[in-house]
């Protein structure tokens, strides 16, 4: 059972529900006061993303005086999305306990599994791509910063859609474990499927009627019932039931708070500076268009003529009295420049509240690239706390229902239950790896004073060059030899000095010998190496003794 397609138009003509649209309409209580929040901070930032309810296209929206919100917005979204979802690498791992890998095939079959394990996540991967989640997760992240809440579905079949706070109403448990969802979907009568055409009362003639859709998701005790329901009657074609791990709504918060069903944006956390900054900027431009006009006064008993001003020619010479004429001026420069000076000041640090690279630049002739980057990975580790969230609640949920679409598809075999578990690297554990590498990097730092010569005897250059690998995530297999690889190339090239040495050897023999018996010392030497060392000790105590 998948969720039917949506056209939202006007809500003339909109329909009654039954006992599912009363649920929602009784849940939307408690939401309300989380989507006046949701609407007063989308106002300062992007005023199309969480609009006043009964907007249509036709619908006019507030323009805010200032971009730091909008920019911020986007700026940050596009940083979570690529620390959430990075290109060409996925962004968690398969793992296999070592006691369910003996039990399943044998320890010593390990490196083939993980390299099964390596396919399948490359696989769900290409889902990803395939299907262009990324466009409508950018979406939802865009709506938790600002309005803290979001709602995905992902069907078994077709494109990930995004329902927004005003289209949904959720209910959880203390823990936070989702109990109730209820969508709400409007359909216009000239785009009603027609196994729901049943449904409903299509005699009337307003082509402009719309019908209210309503998904409900129920859990009961281990497993989740959903079904549908419009115009009050139960569509029985939609009933259907999901495993708690593989529920495909995933509602989302950007800050959790204990007992509240819903999340609090990050906006709402900065509300004070930008509704400061909209002030201070609005007042800033209207008095600048108004110190901008430029008006001439004239005495009104003076000798210089209105007319003679209005109508010379630039650089015309006229008659007239330099006093009888001034100019309008505002006299306020002093006042903006301490609104100016606040408006910058409010501005920079929304910039390093939303990560903005312009934050973390100071302004001065040198700035290294190591302070800058320092700086900015400084500020990336203040969204700790927001991907330990959404590590939980999006990352997790989607490589469960990635893995059970894979397996549907036959791309992935169905394991024992408990044994594959999906292990997130991205988010949290990427600002792991950072610290990590910093660690490095200054260890080896530190140990540059004892010489490069003690450094090589003390330290096991291998194993640093992979911890290295794995705090930058990447996978060193291949690309640094192993012990044994570099043994055969140490080998490789003993032989390869033995066979110069050997030619080398034959040609001093030959060249200080008789013809017949140069040939035979060559095919001699050829098949010993003990003689040709013997000879070659011989030949260098004659040359000390010519010396």
């Amino acid at each position: 059972m998948e969720s039917v397609q949506a056209v939202s138009i006007s809500d003339r003509g909109t329909t009654k529900g039954g006992f599912v649209a009363q649920q929602y309409s009784t849940m939307t209580t408690s939401r309300e006061s989380f989507l006046k929040r949701a609407r007063e901070a989308s106002k300062l930032t992007i005023p199309t993303l969480i609009p006043e309810s009964g907007h249509t296209y036709t619908s006019d929206y507030p323009t805010p005086y200032q971009s730091i919100g909008a920019r911020g917005v986007n700026n940050l979204a596009s940083k979570m999305l690529m620390a959430l979802l990075p290109p060409n690498s996925p962004f968690f791992r398969l793992i296999i306990d070592d006691f369910d890998l003996a039990n399943l095939i044998g320890e010593d079959k390990r490196g083939p599994v993980e390299e099964g394990l390596a396919k399948i996540e490359r696989a769900a991967l290409h889902e990803i791509e395939a299907e262009a989640m990324r466009v409508p997760i950018y979406e939802a992240l865009k709506h938790l910063i600002v309005g803290g809440n979001a709602l995905l579905h992902l069907p078994n079949k077709g494109v990930m859609r995004v329902f927004h706070l005003d289209s949904y109403t959720v209910k959880r448990d203390v823990q936070g474990n989702i109990l109730k969802i209820i969508v709400k979907e409007t359909l216009s009568a000239k785009t009603l499927p027609v196994e729901l055409q049943k449904y409903v009362d299509t005699s009337a003639e307003d082509t402009y009627r719309t019908y209210d859709l309503f998904t409900c998701i129920k859990r009961e005790e281990k497993k989740y019932e959903i079904f549908q329901e419009i115009q009050g009657n139960r569509i029985e074609e939609s009933s259907g039931q999901y495993p708690l791990d593989q529920l495909p709504w995933i509602p989302l918060r950007f800050n959790r708070i204990d007992n509240e069903d819903y999340g609090r944006g990050f906006v709402e956390e900065y509300i004070g500076d930008l509704k400061s900054v909209e002030g201070l900027s609005q007042a800033i431009v209207e008095g600048s268009a108004a110190a901008a006009k430029v008006l001439f006064l004239v005495k009104p008993n003076g000798t210089t003529k209105l007319r003679t001003l209005a109508e010379s020619p630039n650089g015309a010479i006229v008659a007239g009295d330099a006093n009888d004429v001034s100019t309008l001026q505002l006299n306020k420069s002093t006042d903006f420049r301490v609104a100016n000076e606040m408006l910058q000041y409010l501005t920079n640090r929304l910039q390093f509240a939303f990560l903005m690279n312009s934050s973390v630049e100071r302004q001065a002739e040198r700035v290294t690239a190591e302070e800058i980057r320092y700086k900015a990975q400084e500020l990336e580790m203040a969204l700790g706390g927001v991907y330990s969230v959404l590590s939980q609640e999006l990352q997790v949920p989607l490589v469960k229902l990635l893995l059970a679409r894979l397996t549907k598809q036959g791309k992935m075999p169905k394991f024992p239950k408990n044994t594959v578990k999906p292990e997130i690297v991205t988010g949290v554990e990427a600002l792991g790896r950072g610290q990590d590498l910093n660690k490095l990097a200054s260890f080896l730092q530190s140990l540059q004073p004892l010489g490069q010569q003690i450094i090589a005897q003390e330290m096991n250059i291998g194993d640093y060059i992979d911890r290295l690998g794995a705090s930058l995530g990447i996978d060193t297999s291949g690309l640094i030899k192993t012990s044994e690889e570099k043994q055969m190339e140490k080998q490789m090239i003993e032989q390869q000095r033995q066979q110069m040495m050997q030619q080398q050897m034959m040609q001093d023999v030959v060249k200080g010998s008789a013809p017949p018996l140069a040939k035979t010392i060559a095919q001699d030497v050829a098949g010993n190496p003990e003689m040709l060392e013997q000879m070659q000790q011989q030949l260098q105590q004659t040359q000390n003794q010519n010396a």
